[in-house]
């Protein structure tokens, strides 16, 4: 029977999950790098056995890991990002002008057709590949060097390239999302790139329809429909038919439509989840109730799945790469919180139970189906 693997970043060090294909019986290894902060784990479609993870500390910075053999043991590769495009600025939280300076890999996107190529999303916003499993990295300059870079200005949670979602179909075509700048695709593997946030709205940005300036917190892609698109936008839950060159809003009878992560069912382009926070103020549950909503339909009606999940006085958060699905038969859908808990529902969402409960906050939570 086919199993899982369930990796997890947190503040306070990684874990692995592993369980069989019926995800009742859980398996927990870690803390791997007990202590660092792990921003995001995340294991090649290609090979199950290549991992990547990025992990920072204030005393030791930013360090890439990588293992060969489905997490039993990591090594160190290559941990030096520098910009190689034209130095410059981009706008700073008062509009003034400020430097482009790494801090840290938020986000690494292993190749779809490659082991050894990934791709890291980096603060500040900027995208860098590797061509040999991680141990030399390279700017894509062509993004920075769009003539909107200049312009563009940290969210609340700093200017970091937090999503990368490369088309399965077609290798020289990518998504990236920037926090606050928007989504950005490009159609010749990275050389260039144009924004693509037409039908996007957002309050108290001096253009509140502008090219570029959107809060975009998390993009989407289903593989078998790869022009269709969902988005979760700092207030909006979003669509594209057609490659992101359009959007529209489908947010529907959703309780509140600020969240952080959205994801697409692996078997059906048209299911997607969501998990609403009260506000951009307020990042817990609406009413203290913990639920993740379902729309069958590609957006606009939405359920709440509850079952198993606390419905009073919860108040933790789940952050944009702390939801994935599997691809066994009957879907699994798993998220981590800012509380220090996974669930995972093995029937695509109708009922949840909790893999492991008071881990660190969690970062980002992923899933590799294995043989």
């Amino acid at each position: 029977m086919s199993g899982v693997r369930v990796l997890v970043g947190t503040r306070k060090g990684a874990f692995i999950l592993t369980a069989d294909g019926k995800r009742t019986d859980w398996k927990v290894d870690g803390p791997h790098f007990g202590g660092w902060e792990m921003y995001h784990v995340k294991g090649s479609p290609v090979d199950p056995n290549r991992l990547y993870a990025s992990q920072s500390t204030g005393w030791f910075g930013q360090l890439i890991q990588r293992s060969d053999d489905g997490g039993e043991t990591w090594a160190p590769v290559g941990n030096e990002f520098r910009y190689e495009g034209v130095p410059g600025t981009h706008q700073w939280y008062d509009g003034t002008p400020h430097p482009w300076e790494f801090a840290r890999v938020w986000h690494l996107e292993p190749s779809p057709f490659d082991a050894d190529t990934v791709f890291a999303g980096v603060e500040d916003a900027a995208l860098f590949r590797s061509v040999d499993g991680g141990n030399e990295w390279h700017e894509l300059p062509g993004l920075r060097e769009h003539g909107s870079g200049p312009a563009w200005q940290p969210g609340a949670g700093g200017m970091c390239l937090h999503t990368i979602v490369p088309d399965p179909t077609d290798a020289n075509r990518m998504y990236v999302a920037i926090s606050a700048a928007g989504v950005f695709r490009t159609e010749d593997a990275g050389k260039t790139w144009q924004p693509v946030n037409r039908g996007l709205h957002s309050e108290g940005i001096p253009d509140e329809d502008a090219e570029v300036g959107h809060c975009v917190h998390r993009i989407a892609m289903h593989p078998s429909a790869p022009h269709v698109l969902y988005m979760q936008k700092h207030w909006d839950v979003m669509r594209s038919d057609d490659g992101a060159d359009t959007w529209r809003e489908v947010s529907g009878n959703l309780p509140s439509d600020f969240g952080f992560p959205i994801d697409v069912h692996a078997h059906d382009p048209e299911t997607v989840y969501v998990v609403p926070i009260t506000s951009d103020s307020e990042h817990y549950p609406p009413e203290g109730k913990l639920r993740v909503y379902r729309s069958r339909t590609g957006g606009n009606e939405w359920e709440p799945l509850t079952k198993g999940l606390p419905q009073r006085d919860c108040y933790v958060n789940v952050l944009r790469d702390a939801m994935a699905v599997d691809s066994l038969d009957s879907c699994g859908i798993y998220f981590g919180t800012t509380g220090g808990q996974v669930y995972v529902s093995p029937d695509a969402g109708d009922a949840w139970e909790p893999i492991v409960r008071d881990l660190p906050a969690v970062l980002s939570v992923e899933v590799q189906t294995l043989p």
